[in-house]
């Protein structure tokens, strides 16, 4: 899975996001571009698009969705402080791509919302319909979910949704079916410590479950390392000591499930969780 899977779109061009803290709006205002030119250092946590994902194995997007200020078009858009793209030509974007691989599968996580009132709530639904269809897998127990049952109904996208609304649509799965802890640190061990002690607490069966393996900037940090940005700050930097950690993990259900990762393409990360898959088979074999 990819963390701010949509980031690789974010405009600078755009507005401020408008869950952004006020010191964030003011240092925009006097700034302007530059001050966008930086903050997208730090907010862009991919480089790559929703095709070129999908096209390396990810199969899990982490999307965040607002309205825009004083838009005259009333569309919703994927934002993490400065805005992305229409999140149509994003579901659009995903959707050719099921199209052409009609027997892969991916987990849409839609997490945050941001000014969005019912109307805006009701028009994604309708978005989500429109794209997908019969695409999408209604909300059964997740334990149900297999690769086969999938296919058999021709069912590729299962659509999680942290909103009330969940439970008014048949389609979506409630956000409390994909839990993600956040260790929210920018000390490699600590991130660790995090991830290992969630998936050892990770007990409630019937969910699927999500490691973020993902430091989080301080302010310090980004005032320390304004210019070269969080790729450059934090992530590469990090990078083998996380990879240490996914390598020695096992899948399954007191086990990992989907992992994420900032700048996804970087060392093996996509190789490596994929591989994580082969050791259930080898479980398999082991028992029977």
């Amino acid at each position: 899975g990819s963390h701010d899977s949509f980031s690789f779109y974010i405009d600078e061009a755009s507005p401020v996001g408008p869950e952004q803290p006020e010191t964030v709006q003011n240092f925009v205002s006097v700034f302007g571009t530059v001050a966008k030119k930086l903050m997208r250092k730090w907010l862009a946590t991919q480089t790559m698009n929703f095709t070129s994902q999908l096209g390396a194995g990810i199969r899990y997007f982490d999307l965040r969705i607002s309205t825009k200020p004083r838009d005259p078009d009333n569309e919703l858009y994927f934002a993490h402080g400065l805005f992305s793209a229409k999140v149509k030509e994003g579901l659009e974007e995903i959707n050719a791509f099921l199209t052409d691989h009609p027997k892969e599968v991916v987990f849409l996580d839609f997490n945050h919302f941001y000014g969005m009132q019912k109307c805006h709530h009701e028009k994604l639904v309708q978005m989500l319909k429109d794209t997908y269809g019969n695409k999408m897998c209604p909300a059964i127990f997740a334990h149900e979910v297999s690769l086969q049952y999938l296919w058999e109904k021709e069912h590729q996208v299962l659509v999680f949704y942290h909103s009330p609304v969940a439970l008014e649509v048949p389609f979506l799965w409630p956000g409390q079916m994909m839990p993600a802890p956040w260790a929210n640190t920018t000390d490699p061990d600590k991130l660790i410590q995090f991830l290992q002690a969630s998936i050892t607490e990770r007990r409630k069966k019937g969910s699927f479950f999500i490691s973020q393996v993902v430091l989080t900037p301080k302010a310090s940090t980004v005032v320390k390392g304004v210019a070269s940005g969080l790729r450059e700050t934090i992530t590469e930097r990090a990078l083998p000591a996380m990879m240490q950690w996914v390598r020695t993990q096992k899948p399954g259900e007191s086990g990992v499930n989907i992992i994420t990762a900032d700048f996804v393409e970087l060392g093996d990360f996509i190789s490596t969780v994929i591989k994580l898959n082969y050791a259930l088979d080898e479980g398999e074999d082991d028992t029977t």
